[in-house]
């Protein structure tokens, strides 16, 4: 088994390689004086089953070529089976029509790793779990509520009192499969609206929050506006204190500030993207390694064991 690097996460990658307790193989991939990707791989991987590990986060279309030069090399040098690791799989939230004459880029994307070569894709957390069937390949989807459950075993007591609330109708299942985890504590619902990309406004909250302690629980933090608003509320409506557990951690723009500044007790993360220095500044914003997780994965999958027995 070989485990290859790109740039977007290589702590990452790196902790993941301490799990397996092997090391990543050597390449090198760096740019052109035009900044277009060159990769070469400076050890024999004929023969070998390889892990390319590369989110698709910021910037994300430099960071999806690199993915999919690393796999043409692969190819190229007669890699036996080539599984794209994708901690964090961008264009994720374009998953289908929202107008007419608008793109489906998950599926683009999908298809762009399919062809380039890979034989199966790993990822964490999918935005929508049907994007999974955008792949004509075998597509391991591994679900972090077990992880984020221990932490949160670890840092509250848990007690009647503690309730998990979802941001959006549609992470609803999300939530409850954590709720579950968590001595099947109570759920709510924040009724928003979207009016812009970026931009929404809560208008409803779906659930008694009052002398609660919440923990709100999505998938995907960008501008950090929907958790702050829904966080607000939530105190409003009489919520003792309110948490955010995340599984990729985007926070573009001013989106730490907004946190910094926002009613949360604080945002808990998975390091599937990369922190940026203003990220990693913001006292409110806590990492939790997915490093165990997609290790244990590379290493089933390997072995040709179960991944499925990781989401019990």
């Amino acid at each position: 088994m070989k485990l290859l690097s790109g740039n977007s996460n290589r702590t990452l990658a790196q902790a993941i390689a301490e799990y397996l307790d092997m090391p990543l193989t050597r390449a090198q991939v760096r740019r052109f004086a035009d900044l277009e990707v060159f990769v070469t791989i400076d050890e024999n991987v004929r023969g070998e089953d390889v892990f390319v590990i590369q989110s698709t986060s910021y910037p994300a279309n430099d960071n999806l070529m690199e993915l999919l030069i690393c796999i043409d090399a692969l190819k190229r040098a007669s890699g036996k089976r080539i599984t794209a690791v994708l901690p964090y799989f961008g264009y994720a939230r374009q998953d289908r029509k929202t107008g007419g004459r608008t793109p489906i880029s998950a599926k683009l994307v999908a298809n762009l790793i399919t062809r380039s070569g890979a034989d199966r894709v790993l990822t964490m957390d999918l935005h929508a779990g049907q994007i999974q069937g955008f792949f004509d390949i075998p597509t391991d989807n591994l679900l972090p509520s077990r992880l984020l459950a221990d932490d949160i075993h670890q840092r509250y007591t848990i007690k009647d009192d503690l309730m998990v609330v979802s941001p959006d109708v549609g992470g609803v299942v999300r939530a409850r499969a954590l709720a579950k985890r968590l001595n099947d504590a109570d759920l709510a619902i924040v009724d928003k609206r979207r009016s812009a990309p970026g931009e929404s406004e809560v208008m409803n909250i779906i659930g008694d929050g009052a002398g609660r302690r919440c923990i709100l629980f999505d998938d995907i933090v960008d501008s950090a506006g929907t958790l702050c608003n829904a966080a607000a509320a939530l105190i409003a409506q009489g919520a003792t204190s309110v948490s955010a557990y995340v599984t990729h951690g985007v926070l573009s723009g001013a989106a730490a500030e907004r946190v910094a500044n926002s009613v949360l007790t604080e945002l808990v993360v998975t390091d599937s993207i990369e922190a940026s220095d203003t990220v990693k500044a913001c006292s409110k914003i806590r990492y939790v390694s997915c490093a165990p997780l997609i290790g244990e994965a590379i290493r089933r999958i390997a072995n040709e064991e179960s991944v499925s027995k990781l989401f019990d």
